[in-house]
């Protein structure tokens, strides 16, 4: 065997690979796996170097988080406003925010830190439907500043809140008549703003969005920590314009020996005409390296449940909440998807709601009997309202899916007591209907709107609890601990056509490695979301988790 191969010893090595299923040791070279298994079958009599640093943890293949954002970096250089606890990049656990109060305190002290009077104050992480149904108005944030323009941005970051301030200059203080501003109860703008129009006209009186742009290296950086913390290596950031400061930051990142995460960008469809999109991806794949790999495309059809902005097929909204929006009109949605379909290039599309689902499902169909083509993995995003008709179809199609686990635990109660119903919320992101009728799928967090960890989107699956303790649809819906490791291995590669370079551990593929404290296949599954994580193997590079 040559010098420069290290062979990795394990308590145990969890691989991923049906024809290998578990070793002790893994040889490494230039990046890549040599092999797999036993020390005697490895090394033989052979003079090799053994690291056994690992020699008391246990190796899974490095998660793959098949839907995130670059906001999970860039976020964290603002205030934290959610209910639920949070692990930052630094491994620092950020506690929650339960009332108005507590949210407007942490606020204030945000503000008074800031020394330029007229910058923006952003913060990021609310859901009223976490603390008792409360809205969060324009009243409350003037508390913290009459003159400072402030914006807290949802959890689902398809809902933003604003102070007066922000809505005098963008003149939105006495008007109704623009989609998404919601009235208040003194017949007045709230300050709450939903959807694409209003939050778009009030970035530009803010002098752009928080959410995309002026993208740093430091962003770049604290995703790639946050993912260090959480054991994974290969992460997508699913929506992005892709601006040339973006790319050559992207660029750089990736080309450094020490960057430690394998990145997916998808370009965001609402940022090109296809014709200019189609011509943007082949160019950006023409620069990927190991760890940059361009080629999807994000689109968004809908907004999101819990913000009552999905678009929902009858009966609708448990509670009679009119029904969501289109993000994209739906006579346009064809044209968009198969204009990118025949050009070769993968999408990943958006649909909450079942209406929406539906009408992606249409449209794929359109392209694919317009134009087949074999394995293009085209893969529908949250889905989470889908029933087993819609799975049935995309099996059909040749559609994968990647479904919101994280929901389960997040959302569950206002789903079953709000936004469903029972019968639908036992039935949300139903993960046991994608594996009986064979729908190649993934399970996700969409960092930052719930945490990144794979381990506890895992759990989510497993026993699909909610935060308030109702179990949902665990009869028909749970996966197997096993299966839902595969959800975030090898069915995540899968959706995003990178499973013959990553996701199980096995000749030829990255050295990418999770290194774990426990097994999980040994645990018991309601302890699945405890197991600690040391660290990362990139390439065979190791990166130990930062602890504060």
């Amino acid at each position: 065997m040559p010098t420069n191969t290290v062979v990795f010893s394990a308590r145990e090595i969890v691989t991923m690979n049906p024809s290998r299923p578990s070793a002790t040791h893994v040889a490494v070279r230039d990046g890549r796996i040599v092999a797999v298994g036993t020390f005697d079958e490895i090394c033989g009599s052979a003079d090799v170097k053994i690291d056994d640093r690992f020699k008391d943890k246990v190796l899974l293949p490095g998660f793959v988080e098949g839907h995130s954002h670059i906001m999970e970096g860039m976020m964290w250089s603002l205030p934290y406003v959610g209910a639920g606890n949070r692990r930052s990049p630094e491994g620092k656990l950020v506690e929650g925010l339960a009332t108005i109060e507590a949210i407007v305190a942490r606020l204030k002290e945000a503000e008074a830190a800031m020394t330029d009077p007229e910058a923006p104050l952003f913060a990021w992480g609310f859901d009223p439907l976490h603390i008792g149904g409360v809205r969060l108005t324009r009243q409350d944030l003037d508390r913290v500043s009459a003159t400072r323009p402030i914006m807290v941005i949802h959890a689902s970051f398809h809902i933003s809140n604003v102070n007066t301030t922000v809505l005098q200059r963008a003149e939105l203080d006495h008007t109704a008549n623009i989609s998404g501003v919601i009235m208040g109860t003194d017949g007045k703008p709230s300050g709450e703003l939903q959807g694409i129009a209003a939050r778009f006209r009030v970035f530009r009186v803010l002098g752009g969005n928080p959410l995309s742009g002026n993208l740093k290296v430091d962003d770049v950086n604290r995703y790639a920590a946050s993912a260090c913390v959480q054991g994974v290596t290969t992460i997508t950031d699913l929506h992005n314009d892709l601006a040339d400061q973006t790319v050559e930051v992207y660029q750089a990142a990736s080309r450094r020996p020490d960057f430690s995460v394998r990145l997916v960008p998808a370009m965001a469809s609402v940022s090109h005409a296809p014709a200019q999109g189609i011509e943007k991806v082949k160019a950006l794949r023409a620069t990927n390296n190991d760890k940059l790999h361009y080629g999807i495309v994000k689109l968004v059809v809908d907004g999101s449940i819990q913000g009552f902005t999905a678009r929902v097929r009858w009966p609708g909204y448990h509670n009679g909440a009119p029904n969501g929006l289109w993000y994209i009109a739906p006579e346009e949605l064809p044209s968009i998807v198969g204009a990118y379909h025949n050009a070769g290039i993968q999408l990943h599309i958006h649909t909450n709601g079942d209406e929406a689902t539906e009408l992606a499902l249409d449209a794929v169909e359109a392209a694919q009997t317009a134009m087949p083509r074999p394995d293009h993995r085209h893969t529908l995003q949250h889905c989470q309202m889908a029933d087993a008709a819609q799975f049935k179809r995309m099996k059909a199609l040749g559609m994968c899916v990647n479904l919101f686990a994280n929901h389960v635990y997040y959302w569950g109660d206002s789903h079953f007591d709000l936004t469903m119903g029972p019968e639908r919320a036992n039935r949300l992101d139903a993960t046991g209907t994608a594996q009986r009728i064979g729908v190649p799928y993934a399970i996700h967090s969409d960092a930052p709107v719930t945490p990144l960890s794979p381990l506890f989107t895992a759990w989510c699956a497993v026993n699909r609890v909610s935060s308030g303790g109702r179990v949902l649809g665990k009869e028909t819906e749970a996966l197997t601990v096993e299966q839902a490791l595969a959800a975030v291995t090898i069915g995540a590669a899968y959706t995003l056509k990178l499973d013959h370079m990553v996701g199980s551990i096995e000749a030829g593929k990255y050295a990418d490695f999770a290194v774990l404290e426990e097994n999980p296949l040994e645990v018991a599954p309601e302890k699945l979301k405890d197991i600690a994580v040391w660290g990362t193997v990139v390439g065979g590079h190791v990166r130990e988790a930062p602890r504060a």
